[in-house]
Formats: structure tokens, sequence, C-alpha cells
């Protein structure tokens, strides 16, 4: 958690080449607590003070003579390698406002300056960027991490009973993991119903699901796969949630949160590691949009023709690639309509004699429970899941959301 000393102990640099809006600026941010407070009216200067102290916040004016604010954020892009700009950029000028933003910063301040909007601003772009450290960091350490227990199993191989016991003590601490990446309690969201399932292997695989009320009044629901079992998924899964979580605290659209995402996850895990997501946005009236990653696709019943709709956008995996850009779908649920999201753990699910689950099946229960609601066809799946396993022990997590607009 980030508190309010921390936001408040930041490292502020402002840029501007008026000395007077300095120092109102200046005595805003000092009479609001922050006690680290540093100016330049040189904007020449801003790149080497930021590659010695490492502001956590730049505000930046972008009219200035000799040298501009499009062109130190350029300059501050050569320090900032990954591309996040601590850039607070203050403008007069309402058409610099998107070009700004495009080149880099993540907010604006209109002139002439207002004390409560320089103060809340300041506010929430410190707070996004210390979660932002705080996830990259937490990265860094997961992936070496992740390096080291490994390699750690290649070379040791299991030779004696205690090593065999060290790692049944890493896999269940991979367990518990991955179990506090899943809610505690399903939320309720305005005119919806929420039934989640999910059944992790004894390998400890990276099914996970997720769903974050924005201050917008929509709401945000995802269920990811990601490859691989063990430590090295429960991290990445970890790694994932908490990027996506810090990204839709920005406010940021959906397919910008995965382009974004993909970079991160392209950058900082392991050759060969990837995630398949579902992901959507949805209005307390119902209207929203979907991005299927690489991932299954959903259905979306209709109560009121009985049909069931695919749904699925074609977009790539996150993580494989580095060049990828997804695109959302329009998504909107009416009243009584069901939408089913599940991992391929479901329908890959088997028995002994290698009977599967399927999608056939899936749909049929699908077909002939929707209208009884969501609560009773998650029964269903349950019994069919049950059933159709026969207690054997699965391979793949088995995870699935059923969603439902009541009213």
């Amino acid at each position: 958690m980030i508190s309010s000393s921390d936001i408040l102990n930041s490292k502020i640099l402002i840029v501007d080449d008026q000395e007077a809006n300095v120092r109102l600026l200046e005595r805003i941010l000092r009479g609001a607590g922050y006690v680290s407070v540093a100016s330049t009216m040189d904007p020449r200067q801003v790149s080497e003070l930021h590659r010695q102290n490492r502001y956590d916040l730049i505000l930046l004016d972008l009219q200035m003579p000799g040298m501009d604010g499009f062109q130190v954020m350029e300059g501050l892009k050569e320090i900032e390698t990954e591309g996040y700009l601590p850039v607070l950029v203050i403008t007069a000028e309402p058409g610099h406002k998107l070009r700004a933003l495009q080149a880099g910063a993540k907010d604006f301040i209109s002139k002439p300056l207002e004390l409560a909007e320089v103060r809340a601003r300041a506010y929430n772009m410190l707070e996004v960027r210390l979660l932002h450290m705080k996830t990259k960091n937490y990265s860094k350490l997961l992936e070496q991490t992740v390096r080291e227990l490994e390699a750690s199993r290649e070379v040791i191989r299991l030779k004696n009973l205690e090593e065999r016991k060290k790692l049944d003590q890493e896999l269940a601490w991979a367990e518990e993991t991955q179990k506090s990446l899943l809610p505690h309690c399903l939320p309720q969201f305005e005119n919806f119903r929420i039934q989640a399932f999910n059944n992790p292997t004894r390998y400890v695989g990276g099914d996970f699901y997720d769903f974050l009320q924005l201050s917008s009044g929509d709401w945000v629901g995802v269920l990811a796969d990601v490859s691989g079992k063990g430590i090295s998924a429960a991290l990445l899964s970890s790694m994932l949630l908490g990027a996506l979580s810090t990204e839709f605290r920005y406010g940021t659209q959906p397919q910008e949160v995965l382009n974004r995402v993909n970079q991160l996850l392209y950058k900082k895990t392991l050759p060969g590691r990837f995630v398949t997501l579902f992901l959507f946005l949805l209005s307390p009236q119902g209207v929203g949009q979907f991005i299927s990653a690489g991932h299954n696709p959903a259905y979306l019943f209709r109560s009121a023709t009985g049909k069931i709709e695919e749904l699925t956008s074609g977009d790539m995996i996150l993580g494989a690639f580095a060049s990828v850009s997804y695109q959302s779908s329009p998504l909107h649920l009416h009243q009584g309509d069901i939408l089913v999201v599940y991992s391929d753990g479901l329908t890959e699910a088997r028995n002994q004699q290698k009977e599967m689950f399927g999608e056939e099946r899936l749909r049929k229960i699908i077909q002939q429970e929707a209208p009884s609601g969501s609560h009773a066809l998650q029964q269903k799946f349950l019994k069919a899941i049950e059933e159709i396993t026969q207690g054997m022990p699965q391979t793949d997590d088995i995870t699935f959301l059923v969603v439902e607009k009541y009213q």
C-alpha cells in the first residue's frame, strides 16, 4: 500500500521559466505538506537533474524559450527507458494537451493555476507513480526469484528427501501466492450477479480472475491463464495482476491497458512465458467492451432469444511479441443475459478414459440452465465437472466466471 507519508515525502521538480509561477507552485506544494520540492528555470538542466535525483513528479511548463516542454520530455525518455514519464504538464493552450499526453506526459494542469486542482492532480499522479515503481521493483524481484528457483531445481533434481521437502514447501508457497490473487469475496455491482469458480491443480497453475470498480461507475472483470506451472506461474500472475490494477487506477482505456501490460510482460518475463486473457468492461446499464487476448471464446446467452453468441476478438497473447496493438469490441448485456468466461482447463478436463468436458457440453449446459439464472448455471457446471473428472487430478486449472445482468 502507498501511504500519505510516502506521497508527501516524494521528490518533486518544478520547471518553469517564470519565477512567479515557480514561487506559486512551491507555496502550493509546500503548503500541502510536500517536503522535497526543487525547481529550475532552465529547461536544459532537467534531464541531468532527473538523472541525479530521479524525481517522482516533474511539473513541466510547455512554453519556455530556448527549449520547450516537448523537447524536455524527449530528453527524459532517454532516462526513463521503460517509457513511464512522471510528468505533469502545465499549459494555457488547450491544443497542447492532447499532444503532451501523446508525447508521454501523464496528466496536465491548465493555466491560470488553481490551488485545489494542483494539489489533487499532483497527489493522484504521485500515488500512481509510486505504485508503478513498487510494481516495477516487485517484478524485478520476481524475475530474479524465478530464475534462481528454476536453475536450482534443474541442478538439484530432488537428490534426497530434504530436497523434496523443500520443493513441497516452495510449491505450497506458490499455491498460497496463487490463492491470494483471487478476490476474498465476490463484488456486488449494480444490476449484476457474479458467480466464480477456481480449482487449481496440484502443480499450481496460472489461472486467476479479478474485478475492479472504476471511478466512472463502470467495472472491469478479467480472467487470465498464465503459461507454465508452479512458482514461475504464480509470480507471473502476481506481476500481471499488479500491472492491470495500476493501469486501471489511472483511468486508462482497456486497449491501452493491454498495450502497456504486453510491453511490460515482454520485457520482464522469461522467454516462452505468455498469458491468455479475457477482459471486459461494463456500465451499470450493461454497455461496455471486451478484449480476448489469445483466450478461448467467451459465451453470451441472450435471454430474449435463447441464443448463444460467441465472443472472440482474435487479439494476440500477452507477453510474446513486442509490437502488438489490442483493440476492444463492443459488449452489451440486456436484462436476463448471462456472460460465461472460462479457461481451457474447463473444456479440457477429462477422466481416466480420456473423455473430455468439451465445448459442445459447455454450450449445451448454458443453453439448458442459463434461463434459470447464474446460480443454477454455476451449480450445473460444478456437477458436470465432478461427473466428467470422477475425482481424477487434472493437469490444468479449472476456472470460470458467470455474470448475469438481472435488471
